[in-house]
């Protein structure tokens, strides 16, 4: 059975700011975070 990770404030508001600053694809980052694709995408 795997265990949920879960993620402090500071990290989602470090990976939504790179994601909202568009210098790099979501792909790029969700490879950097070790994070799907659609966890790093905005509705």
């Amino acid at each position: 059975m795997s265990k949920r990770r879960t993620f402090t404030a500071e990290y989602k508001f470090k990976v939504a700011l790179e994601a909202a600053k568009g210098t790099r694809t979501l792909n790029e980052l969700a490879q950097e975070y070790q994070l799907h694709p659609h966890q790093t995408s905005t509705p």
